[in-house]
């Protein structure tokens, strides 16, 4: 797969946080299933895998199976909680930790996790960019990497547009990483944080292109128009290329967690076509008849787990949305039941914590209510 500048990386970057779990269990990894799909990439030409101290699993199994390559024929992207960081200590035993699972003595690319929070936490925890600064965390990554022991620092980004001015106007950081998508495009912005970018001359590395998998499953009318127009590719490929044809995307993470996908996900960045102006409004055509569909922007990233009562946010999301691109209830009440009464959105006592968690910033609770409501409606 030919290699992105200015970075020697694969323009499609394999996402470590989806990888396939032992019976669902989102802390087991099935290294056997997970190994086979590592294995196929790095034989496709992938070379950038991304994962994080927080997503369970991701930094010991990638050093366990990428160990046995070549330390220079792959690429290690992790991040930091800032979350976690309140002085210099935490940052040295969480960097040190995070080596020691991946089993390397560098690594390619390390960000600051989820750039975002501009108020104090729900949890406590105090805002991100004050405490980026009170404890000089810039100064100690330039550190790093003038020990060797990070070659790219960035931040992985979430925020308000005046956040994102705030840090890259005061820092000087290789390249960040945004959601991009032809839904957010507009939804969250993205167009004016990444024309800000690359203003700046700052890579950037792209996360969701297919918001959590929702863009290769967009409900039956907006799929037809795109089969229309390119019958022999499937929807999540439209999503890669979008994000892929702008010129200040270093790479595309996708969350890859099953061999189809990424046989396909490799299929369209081998064979590479930028999206057309005629196929771009096309994409923005159907995002407009995607989001009339009442879909909540969840892309099952799990950042609001666990819930303290028990909701499983995620799930609920998954199979409300099902329900309302399909345009009908059974697959909600089908699938609805299959959680615990514990898990289910009347347990949600509004405490505010998974909102102040969300990436997306969602209204968790308001949608909690509203599908409490459509959930009892059916009896």
């Amino acid at each position: 797969m030919k290699r992105n500048k200015p970075f020697d990386i694969s323009p499609l970057g394999f996402g470590l946080m989806r990888l396939p779990k032992v019976d669902g269990n989102p802390a087991e990894i099935d290294y056997a299933a997970s190994a086979e799909l590592v294995d196929y990439a790095m034989a496709h030409g992938v070379n950038y895998y991304d994962m994080a101290y927080t997503y369970a699993g991701s930094e010991a199994f990638a050093g366990n199976v990428l160990s046995k390559y070549p330390r220079e024929s792959y690429k290690l992207a992790t991040k930091c909680p800032p979350w976690m960081v309140k002085n210099a200590v935490d940052f040295e035993r969480i960097f040190d930790e995070q080596r020691t699972r991946t089993q390397t003595d560098y690594f390619d690319f390390y960000l600051m996790h989820n750039f975002a929070q501009e108020a104090k936490r729900a949890d406590g925890n105090e805002a991100y960019f004050a405490n980026f600064e009170q404890i000089g965390f810039y100064d100690m990554l330039q550190k790093k990497k003038a020990e060797g022991k990070i070659r790219h620092f960035g931040f992985s980004f979430h925020g308000t547009i005046d956040l994102l001015k705030k840090l890259i106007d005061k820092y000087d950081f290789d390249f960040a990483q945004i959601q991009l998508n032809y839904i957010d495009w507009t939804a969250t912005d993205a167009k004016t944080q990444y024309e800000m970018l690359t203003e700046r001359g700052i890579p950037v590395m792209v996360m969701e292109p297919l918001r959590g998998g929702a863009l290769a499953n967009l409900g039956e009318e907006s799929a037809k128009m795109l089969k229309s127009e390119r019958p022999d590719d499937s929807l999540a490929s439209w999503g890669l290329r979008y994000a892929a044809s702008f010129p200040n995307v270093a790479t595309v993470l996708s969350g890859m967690n099953a061999m189809d996908q990424l046989v396909d996900n490799i299929r369209a960045m081998e064979n590479f076509e930028p999206v057309t102006t005629r196929e771009t409004a096309l994409l923005y055509e159907a995002a407009a008849v995607y989001s009339r569909s009442g879909a909540v922007a969840c892309t099952g990233c799990g950042y609001c787990l666990p819930c303290p009562h028990g909701v499983n946010i995620p799930r609920i999301f998954s199979i409300y949305n099902h329900a309302r691109l399909v345009g009908y209830r059974i697959p909600f009440d089908n699938g609805y039941a299959t959680l615990a009464e514990s898990e289910r959105a009347a347990s949600c006592i509004e405490c505010g914590i998974c909102v102040e968690k969300c990436p997306q910033h969602l209204a968790v609770h308001e949608y909690m209510r509203e599908i409490d409501e459509f959930a009892r409606a059916a009896d």
